[in-house]
């Protein structure tokens, strides 16, 4: 699993020769180590990057720790503090995207997942 915070000196997992100030597109694995494409979605933490910086840590401590537990389908996440978005690719796996940000909602109650609204 490869896990980078961008715009932050701190990184959850480094990622091997990779820069955090490259473009996501360039950095975010479209396919899993067997060829099958990923799946993703990302959340929103309002005011992430407004909190003093103990707080920041706490909070990426928190979101880390959700991650690691689900390591056997994440292959990659980003956490761009600029925005406030962190980015979540993961091995396909019905319902695993909910379960996953449900998890991290439990853990950071502020983040909310962002989604089309279907008509």
């Amino acid at each position: 699993m490869e896990v980078v915070q961008t715009n932050q000196n701190t990184q959850l997992n480094n990622t091997v020769g990779l820069s955090p100030h490259e473009s996501l597109w360039k950095r975010a694995p479209t396919k899993t180590p067997d060829g099958s494409p990923v799946c993703d979605f990302m959340l929103l933490i309002p005011g992430l990057n407004k909190r003093k910086k103990a707080q920041i840590k706490d909070r990426v401590g928190r979101i880390s720790a959700v991650l690691i537990q689900f390591e056997h389908i994440v292959v990659f996440a980003d956490l761009n503090m600029k925005l406030n978005l962190l980015w979540v690719s993961y091995k396909p796996k019905p319902g695993s995207s909910i379960e996953i940000a449900q998890a991290i909602q439990k853990s950071v109650p502020e983040a909310k997942m962002i989604a089309m609204k279907l008509d």
